[in-house]
């Protein structure tokens, strides 16, 4: 393959990955959602077939008490890791917890969705695999591409460990916004490297630096917003736990402050990017890309709120769940997309004349 073809195999490959980052995002906030963590209580086989149980009576005998061990000798290893950083007493009480010793009855339908979304999580990883592969024909043009793509595939093996520490532990509630994050940061990565492709071979002419600063702003905002959102997941998880599953729609008023916090902070997001969209409106004209993807954000963003709102009042129903998860990854997507388009680029021929 030339390189030249590798290039263009490069950027198709890079931008199917993000799609699919998008949706292993989705597939996650269900998986969340549902509480179809354990679906799989082992990996990278579902109860020892690689095609899941459909029925009770096709799981391998004793499947609890195998099951139990396992995740327990997973989290006595994640105490150690603790211990290492210096989380002690957390590592203590880790093993100390009782809660994992119950095991997770047979569900097929949270068996079957959580084993979907590790397909799609396959798919992802090969793809960044592929991408990471095809980015070297920019090795000797521009090396941050190939850099990036590289450290890309080492973070989602990460947050493919990470993962199985979320479903598996009870008490590390902070792992959950860690494992948000860091599926931001992934997705960053992989749109950085599509741009810089993108837009390879081109001059930048920068606009209002008032618009950089606002972008730059707006996305930090949302990042907050979206710390804030795991937060109360994790709360409600907490008072979910405590309260043995009933009781649903006491749930909201029982998280407390933080979910007061994350409702105040989706107040600033509105109002940032209000003030972005009049800025890119009167900096762009409306065929740009600049405020196509805008515009797009603040479907978006309008989207959000009626989730946020359903959430609220409707007792949390886990198909808004996974629709504010999903959402708020698009909205920081767009963000950080319309933050790296903010100039006008053209060729360098065009630019030498």
């Amino acid at each position: 393959m030339s390189i030249s073809a590798s290039k263009n195999t490069f950027w198709k490959t890079n931008l199917i990955t993000i799609a699919l980052l998008f949706v292993l995002i989705l597939a996650g906030g269900v998986v969340r959602s549902t509480g179809s963590g354990m679906g799989c209580p082992d990996w990278p086989k579902c109860f020892g077939r690689y095609i899941p149980p459909t029925s009770s009576s096709e799981l391998p005998a004793d499947y609890k008490q195998k099951y139990v061990a396992g995740r327990l000798a997973k989290n006595q290893r994640f105490a150690k890791t603790l211990d290492v950083f210096g989380y002690s007493d957390l590592a203590s009480r880790l093993r100390k917890d009782r809660s994992i010793l119950v095991p997770e009855e047979f569900n097929a339908a949270k068996t079957w969705t959580e084993y979907i979304n590790r397909l799609i999580g396959a798919a992802s990883g090969f793809l960044l695999l592929l991408t990471a592969w095809f980015s070297f024909s920019y090795l000797d043009e521009n090396k941050l591409i190939p850099f990036l793509s590289i450290l890309n595939v080492i973070l989602v093996g990460f947050q493919a460990w990470l993962g199985s520490i979320v479903v598996s532990t009870n008490l590390v509630a902070w792992i959950v916004t860690a494992h948000m994050l860091l599926a931001l940061a992934i997705l960053a990565l992989a749109i950085s490297t599509y741009h810089l492709a993108k837009v390879h071979g081109k001059h930048k002419l920068n606009v209002s630096p008032i618009a950089h600063v606002v972008a730059l702003l707006t996305l930090i905002i949302t990042i907050l917003q979206i710390a804030f959102g795991s937060a109360v997941r994790e709360k409600i998880d907490e008072v979910a736990a405590r309260l043995q599953g009933g009781y649903r729609s006491d749930w909201i008023n029982t998280a407390g402050e933080i979910f007061y916090r994350h409702r105040d902070v989706a107040i600033l997001v509105l109002i940032a990017n209000i003030l972005l969209f009049i800025l890119i409106r009167s900096g762009f004209n409306r065929h740009s890309i600049q405020q196509q993807v805008m515009s797009f954000t603040f479907l978006m963003i309008m989207l959000q709120l009626v989730t946020g709102i359903l959430l609220s009042y409707w007792a949390l129903p886990p198909v808004a769940q996974a629709a504010h998860v999903f959402l708020a990854t698009l909205i920081f997507g767009g963000q950080f997309y319309l933050m790296l388009n903010l100039y006008r680029s053209i060729n360098k021929q065009e630019a030498g004349r």
